[in-house]
C-alpha cells in the first residue's frame, strides 16, 4: 500500500526555489501520442509504415522516405472542436474548445545516384510535426461522501502540527519532509491537529454527548483548463536499395508546453466551503533516434518495422497554488494560504520506447489497404531528478502500467489518376493496469495537484479526399474523430482504518475531437 512516506520521498530535494517533482500520472501523459501528421497520412488512420512516400513517415518509420522518386515541400493546417463529457453518478457536464493549428511543415530532397541497382538514391528529409495538443477544457459537477480536507488530513498523518506553521524563522515549505498538499491544506483550514499524529477534517460537528460527526460537501465541482501542445523537429535519412529494401533513420528534438489551470471548490451544509485553485506550467526538451525498414518482396507487398526509442527530456514546472476555507463555527471564519511565488522544479523524464510493425498491399493502380500494429511498453517509463536519482514514482510506474497496442489500418481508392477517396481507423488500449484502473490502489499526485484522471482506452475513424492538380500540385483533406475515455478523480482514495480511509468517486469522463485537416504539396 502507497503510505505517506511515499509522498514525502516524491517530493525533490531543495534547490533553490526548486520542490517537488512530477507522479506517475504526470509522466504517462507526456508519453501518451496522438494521431498527427499531413492529411493523407490522417485519411488512411496513419496506416502508413510500410507504405511511405508520405512526410510524416519521419515521425515512425523513416524507411518510408526511401519510397519517394522526386523532391517534395508541404504543409498543413487544421481546425480542431474539443467537445468533453462528464458523467458524476447521473449528473452530466459539457464543455467544449475549438483550436486551429499549424501541424505541418515539411521537405524532402530527393537524390538519385544513377545505379541501376545496389543504393539507387539517398532521401534526406527536414519536418515539423505537433505530435500532440493538449488543449481542452472539462467540468466535474456533482456530490459525494468525503471531502478533500479529509483527504488532506489522512495524508498528513504523522508530521508534527508545529512543522505545517509559518513562522519568522521557519518556512514548512522548505522542509523536505512535509508534502506541499499538507502544508497548504493545514494553512488553508482544511484540517486541524487531533491526537496520536492523525488530523481531522474541519468539516464536522458535535453532539451533545461530544460525539464527532464528519461530513462531506453537499455539492463539489472542478473545472479544468488545458492547453499546449508536443512538438517534433525531424531530420531523416533513408536510402533505397535496388527497389527492394529501403532503410532510414531519424534524429528527432521534441518540445513540451503544457499548461494546466485547475478551481475545485466544495460546498457544505450551512453555507461553509473549500476551495483549491492550481497553475501549473511544463516546458520541456528531448531528443530521440527513429530506426526503421521496409521490404518490397513483390509489386504488390511491402512490410515494415521499426523502433522508435524512447525521448529523454529535461523539464522544468513552474507552479503556484492557493486554498481556503469558510466554516462559520470558527472565528475568524474564513482561512487562507498559498504556496510561495516563483516555484519552479527541475527534473527529467524518459518515455517508453515503441516498436511499429506494418504490411500494404498495392492494388495495381486503383488504390492500396495498409494495416499497421504499435507496441509501446509504458513500463518503461522513467522519472529522475537533475542529479540522475531514480523517483519513488518509477516503482509505482512499474506497478501500475504495462504494455499498449494501437492498431492502424487504412485505404485509398483512386476514382482517377487525379482523385482519391481514403478511410481509416484505429483502436488503442490503455496501458493502465486493472487495481489501478478500477481505483482499487492509491494514487500518489505531484505537488498540490490531486486531482488525476485514468486512461481506459480510445479509439478514431477517419475518412479523406485527395486531388491532384497538375503533375507537381496537390492538395489532400483529412476529418479524424476520435473518442478518449477517462475516469476522473477529484483526489486519490486512501486505504486504511477510521480517518486513515478516504472514498472518492471515479467520475466518467470523455473526450470527442473532431479534426479537419488540409494539406498543400508541391514536387519538383
Amino acid at each position: 500500500m502507497k503510505k505517506i512516506v511515499c509522498l514525502v520521498a516524491s517530493v525533490l530535494f531543495l534547490s533553490g526555489a526548486s520542490a517537488f517533482a512530477q507522479g506517475e500520472m504526470d509522466a504517462y501523459k507526456y508519453s501518451l501520442g496522438d494521431l498527427n501528421g499531413t492529411a493523407r497520412y490522417l485519411g488512411m488512420g496513419g496506416a502508413f509504415g510500410a507504405l511511405g512516400g508520405d512526410a510524416s513517415a519521419m515521425s515512425s518509420n523513416p524507411a518510408g522516405l526511401g519510397i519517394y522518386r522526386s523532391s517534395e515541400v508541404v504543409g498543413t493546417l487544421s481546425l480542431s472542436s474539443i467537445d468533453t463529457k462528464s458523467d458524476w453518478n447521473g449528473n452530466v457536464s459539457k464543455d467544449d474548445k475549438s483550436k486551429l493549428s499549424f501541424d505541418n511543415f515539411s521537405y524532402v530532397g530527393y537524390f538519385p545516384t544513377a545505379n541501376e541497382s545496389g543504393i539507387m538514391s539517398w532521401n534526406i528529409g527536414l519536418s515539423y510535426n505537433r505530435l500532440k495538443n493538449f488543449n481542452r477544457n472539462y467540468r466535474l459537477s456533482g456530490s459525494q461522501a468525503y471531502s478533500l480536507a479529509d483527504y488532506a488530513a489522512a495524508a498528513s498523518k504523522g508530521i508534527p502540527e508545529d512543522d505545517l506553521i509559518t513562522t519568522e524563522g521557519y518556512d514548512p515549505y522548505n522542509n523536505i519532509d512535509n508534502p506541499w498538499m499538507s502544508v497548504l491544506g493545514y494553512q488553508g483550514g482544511y484540517f486541524g491537529s487531533y491526537e496520536n499524529g492523525k488530523y481531522q477534517s474541519a468539516f464536522n460537528e458535535s453532539d451533545d454527548l461530544g460525539n464527532v460527526e464528519f461530513y462531506g460537501p453537499d455539492n463539489a465541482t472542478l473545472n479544468v483548463s488545458e492547453k499546449g501542445a508536443v512538438d517534433q523537429y525531424n531530420f531523416a535519412i533513408a536510402t533505397n536499395i535496388s527497389n527492394a529494401v529501403y532503410l532510414g533513420a531519424t534524429i528527432t528534438v521534441t518540445d513540451i508546453n503544457y499548461n494546466i489551470f485547475t478551481a475545485y471548490k466544495e460546498l457544505f451544509k450551512r453555507g461553509d466551503y473549500l476551495f483549491l485553485n492550481n497553475g501549473l506550467t511544463t516546458e520541456g526538451t528531448g531528443y530521440a533516434i527513429n530506426l526503421g525498414a521496409v521490404a518490397r518482396p513483390t509489386d504488390f507487398l511491402r512490410v515494415g518495422i521499426a523502433y522508435n526509442s524512447p525521448t529523454w527530456y529535461k523539464m522544468t514546472d513552474y507552479f503556484h497554488a492557493e486554498a481556503g476555507t469558510d466554516i462559520a463555527k470558527y472565528n475568524p471564519s474564513k482561512m487562507n494560504g498559498s504556496t510561495p511565488d516563483k516555484v519552479y522544479a527541475d527534473y527529467k523524464l524518459r518515455t517508453p520506447d515503441k516498436w511499429i510493425f506494418s504490411a500494404a498491399a498495392i492494388i495495381g493502380q486503383y488504390g492500396l489497404l495498409s494495416v499497421d500494429y504499435e507496441l509501446t511498453n509504458f513500463k518503461g517509463m522513467r522519472l529522475k531528478d537533475v542529479n540522475d536519482r531514480e523517483m519513488v514514482a518509477n516503482d509505482f510506474i512499474k506497478e501500475d502500467f504495462g504494455a499498449s497496442g494501437l492498431l492502424k489500418v487504412g485505404g485509398e481508392f483512386k476514382v482517377t489518376p487525379q482523385f482519391a477517396v481514403r478511410a481509416g481507423a484505429g483502436w488503442q488500449s490503455s496501458p493502465v493496469k486493472t487495481a489501478l484502473k478500477n481505483g482499487d490502489v492509491e494514487v500518489i499526485t505531484a505537488g498540490t495537484l490531486p486531482h488525476y484522471t485514468v486512461d481506459k482506452g480510445s479509439d478514431y475513424i477517419t475518412v479523406g479526399l485527395g486531388y491532384r492538380f497538375t503533375p507537381n500540385f496537390y492538395a489532400d483533406l483529412a476529418c479524424v474523430y476520435k473518442t478518449y475515455k477517462e475516469d476522473a478523480y477529484n483526489f486519490s482514495r486512501k486505504f486504511g482504518n477510521g480517518l486513515d480511509f478516504v472514498d472518492s468517486d471515479a467520475i466518467s469522463l470523455k473526450t470527442n475531437t473532431t479534426r479537419v485537416a488540409l494539406t498543400l504539396g508541391y514536387k519538383f
